[in-house]
């Protein structure tokens, strides 16, 4: 039985148990889409925070003016104290416009909406909204540390389904890349990011102080961001990681808008902006070329893990994976993370008086739709 610490404090799930945890001081931030409206995924994930009672519920929502409602009115189907913030709303975009923050919107954009009403609890959880194999101890897992005198805790697990290794983007993009910087580079925060064994894991917890510090990268790069904000106020001994085992969620195809090659330009966008943050200054060229090295290594240890447990592997498959990923390898673009909310030009009560209203407009016309029907 593996129970290896990091350098950042590891908890493993040897037995199955919940252990004690304050989810009553918690807000609980789901971001939600319209796509997983009603999925078998989402409604376990829900269901189980019925059992955790957490303080609050906070779900910022991506959909269209005709999927709210329903949304919303699903959602009280659940013993839950929910907070929806409608984060396609006019008159909440037009606040976020008038202070300069519009700009890219990602599911990073989403959470950073549902982290500012959070902030009124001693602690906040943040998680997706697809995990088929979600536990109610979850919650409880990524708050232990937290209770303990921690900052921040992330969550990590096996990406392993249907006799295949999942979890391809942390694999052949991330750990790789993080090897390649370390190979060339001496500085704290890369063996920080080293330490986290699924550092691409949406799921993470911190105290109410530590949020308020988080600049959030808009889209994809979140978890790495936040990663990279983590390390400054929290460092290794402020931070631990929690294993929550097997995970099964929705997996991605590597071509698409939304798929994992687009999704490669944000996680390195992110990785190489904490660096330049701490004044790191990096060949690119050189770092693809180590990168696709150190991927190609690993993809040969993969492959023999694999095999060792009788799984399905496609080597070639997995080597023309690092190949697209190497693109993405370049200066991070413009900043545009959004601020961290104790520096917001809006508050929290402009925020939700904004999402309030295009709620309650929304209803309004919700209304009239079922009258003239």
């Amino acid at each position: 039985m593996e129970y290896v610490q990091e350098r950042v404090t590891t908890l493993h799930a040897l037995r199955d148990r919940t252990p004690e945890a304050p989810t009553d001081r918690a807000a609980v931030v789901v971001p939600m889409t319209e796509r997983e409206f009603g999925g078998l995924a989402v409604e376990r994930v829900l269901g189980a925070l019925e059992t955790v009672d957490p303080a609050r519920v906070v779900v910022p929502l991506r959909a269209s003016p005709g999927r709210v409602g329903p949304v919303r009115e699903w959602l009280r189907e659940f013993d839950l104290s929910t907070e929806i913030l409608w984060c396609d709303g006019p008159r909440l975009e037009r606040l976020l416009a008038d202070h300069g923050l519009d700009g890219q919107r990602g599911k990073g954009r989403d959470v950073w909406v549902g982290l500012g009403p959070a902030l009124s609890e001693e602690y906040v959880v943040v998680h997706d909204a697809d995990t088929l194999s979600y536990s109610p101890a979850y919650v409880a897992r990524l708050l232990f540390p937290l209770a303990h005198g921690y900052a921040f805790s992330k969550g990590y697990y096996a990406r392993v389904e249907d006799g295949r290794l999942y979890g391809r983007l942390f694999r052949l993009l991330f750990r790789p890349l993080v090897r390649a910087l370390a190979d060339a580079h001496d500085d704290p925060v890369i063996d920080y990011l080293a330490s986290f064994r699924y550092a691409l894991a949406g799921e993470f917890a911190a105290t109410s102080d530590l949020v308020a510090d988080l600049r959030v990268q808009r889209g994809w790069g979140l978890e790495i961001g936040t990663l990279g904000d983590a390390f400054e106020h929290g460092g290794f001994e402020g931070s631990a990681q929690v294993d929550l085992g097997r995970y099964e969620h929705d997996h991605r195809s590597v071509g698409g808008p939304t798929g994992l090659a687009d999704m490669s330009d944000a996680v390195v966008d992110a990785t190489l902006r904490i660096l330049l943050d701490r004044g790191v200054g990096i060949d690119h060229d050189a770092l693809a070329d180590r990168y696709v090295a150190a991927a190609r290594d690993l993809v040969r240890s993969y492959a023999m893990d694999a095999s060792f447990n009788g799984f399905e592997f496609d080597r070639n498959a997995e080597l023309e994976q690092v190949d697209t990923y190497a693109d993405a390898i370049g200066p991070p673009a413009a900043d545009d993370r959004l601020p961290p909310w104790r520096d917001s030009p809006i508050t929290v009560a402009d925020l939700r008086e904004a999402a309030a209203a295009d709620l309650r407009e929304v209803a309004t016309a919700d209304y009239r739709e079922v009258a003239e029907e």
